[in-house]
């Protein structure tokens, strides 16, 4: 029974048809040209281009997973966290959708999607849940970075999350810093790759403290110190580079030593990892390094499911569906401050 769902939580219109776990299509819209020049995202302007793009792409996952709308059994959006417009856009036009073809409707929460979007592997993506177990999943992103320790399939416990600044939100703020473009996160990354990570000592907030939580706006304000103090640094081709492997290497530090400290305090077998900052490629690697000598299997999102995308929505909304877990509500409202913890 193919299912319908939409992402539309900030700047990436997506829709996506999954049929039993299988996503047959997956189709992305990025606005990111749309907000370069403003330095970041501009919440009025991502909703009007939601608007725009929603028909298009909702055809288009139609045509490439090759049905029509009539077969369509369920729908389903995420309805928060996010941007309030952002999330109205695809949440009504999904409720729209599902009203007129009288199929049963469900409200997603996006950071739960996150969670099951590690198990998603192949071409076509299939969700792997016949291997699936207990875990501590990272989610960290743009706007959010959390620890969840995921007991089963939709059972999960908040562990911490940030107190100030996301790790990809220190990326971005950085890189503005430096005079990067917007998003910064990737192009630090590629300069980071011929840099000396340990050419300059920031500071790794929280790392050693018990909690779980996280937190950034130390390291930022260290960073904005160090070039108000040495501003050449950034006109140095080298020096750009060594700043960029040493904030890399900060941020990278935190997230991983702190993941890995609860993974063998909650004694699991194995760790996943999701959100946009998870295509950085060093964390990615030494994730995969560090459980590797902890004896636990890592699952990281595949790159096209770790930014904001319809797939996960659905794989999630499906679950929830044949678990008869969440009734369908035509009635659901947004949710842009909706706690994890509490879905």
């Amino acid at each position: 029974m193919p299912l319908l769902a939409f992402e539309t939580s900030c700047d990436e219109t997506s829709a996506a048809v999954v049929h039993n776990g299988r996503v047959l299509s997956n189709p992305v819209s990025s606005q990111i040209r749309l907000h370069i020049e403003y330095g970041g995202v501009v919440p009025e302007l991502a909703a009007r281009e939601h608007l725009r793009n929603l028909l298009p792409i909702a055809r288009e996952a139609l045509r490439l997973a090759g049905i029509t709308v009539e077969a369509i059994e369920a729908v389903a959006a995420t309805r928060g966290p996010g941007l309030p417009g952002a999330l109205m856009a695809g949440l009504k036009a999904a409720q729209a959708t599902a009203y007129a073809l009288r199929r049963p409707f469900f409200g997603i929460h996006h950071h739960e999607a996150h969670l099951y979007s590690s198990w998603i592997r192949g071409n076509p993506p299939v969700a792997d849940f016949g291997r699936f177990q207990p875990n501590v999943s990272l989610i960290v992103s743009g706007g959010h970075t959390m620890l969840v320790h995921v007991q089963g399939l939709m059972r999960h416990v908040v562990l911490g999350s940030t107190v100030d600044d996301a790790a990809g939100e220190c990326f971005d703020k950085a890189g503005k810093l430096m005079g990067l473009p917007y998003p910064a996160g990737p192009r630090i990354d590629e300069l980071a790759a011929n840099g000396d990570p340990g050419a300059f000592d920031f500071p790794r907030p929280m790392l050693k403290e018990s909690s779980d939580d996280f937190s950034f706006s130390g390291l930022k304000t260290s960073i904005r110190y160090r070039l108000r103090d040495n501003p050449a640094l950034v006109s140095s081709e080298q020096g750009l580079r060594d700043l960029c492997a040493s904030i890399q290497r900060a941020i990278v530090d935190v997230l991983v030593g702190k993941t890995l400290k609860a993974a063998r305090r909650l004694n699991v077998r194995c760790v996943t990892a999701s959100g946009g900052v998870t295509c950085n490629r060093e964390l990615r690697a030494r994730l995969g390094e560090a459980c590797a000598r902890e004896g636990m299997e890592l699952r990281v999102a595949e790159p096209s499911l770790c930014t904001d995308n319809a797939a996960m929505i659905g794989v999630l909304a499906e679950q929830k569906w044949h678990a008869a877990s969440v009734p369908g509500m035509l009635d659901a409202d947004i949710r842009p401050s909706w706690p994890l913890a509490g879905c």
